[in-house]
């Protein structure tokens, strides 16, 4: 349980400073502008309220600086990803093979092999009929 804990807090950490994650936190500004567009006008709803602010362009009006504030509206802080790349230092390792004697295995024969005249025509252009 508690590397479940160590873990998920983790992630947070590293999720919020370098993703916009942490728009989320101004989702109360969201709802308190939702409040104050309600009590101005009874009959808009919220997706009304939604298409106003994300899907119009962005009007100067009154509450401009407000409109701002809002989750996703404006980019506050830019993202830079840093790698590290480390690079293993070089190891050979050396295996010692065991010697084989050519007179004990049982090799085929040349002639079983293809004469490499007849494969250097794979490798010609295609001729015309």
């Amino acid at each position: 349980m508690l590397k479940k804990i160590v873990a998920i807090s983790f992630l947070f950490i590293y999720l919020f400073p370098t993703t916009e994650l942490s728009e989320l936190l101004k989702m109360p500004l969201l709802i308190e502008h939702f409040i104050e567009h309600k009590e101005e006008n009874k009959d808009i709803t919220f997706w009304q309220f939604m298409h106003m602010h994300y899907s119009m362009d962005d009007v100067k009006d009154a509450d401009y600086d407000k409109d701002m504030k809002l989750p996703f509206k404006s980019c506050t802080h830019s993202s830079s990803s840093v790698s590290n790349v480390y690079t293993p230092l070089t190891v050979t390792f050396f295996v010692p093979q065991p010697r084989v004697n050519c007179e004990d295995r049982n090799f085929a024969s040349r002639d079983q092999f293809l004469q490499t005249s007849f494969l250097s025509n794979i490798w010609q252009p295609p001729r015309a009929c």
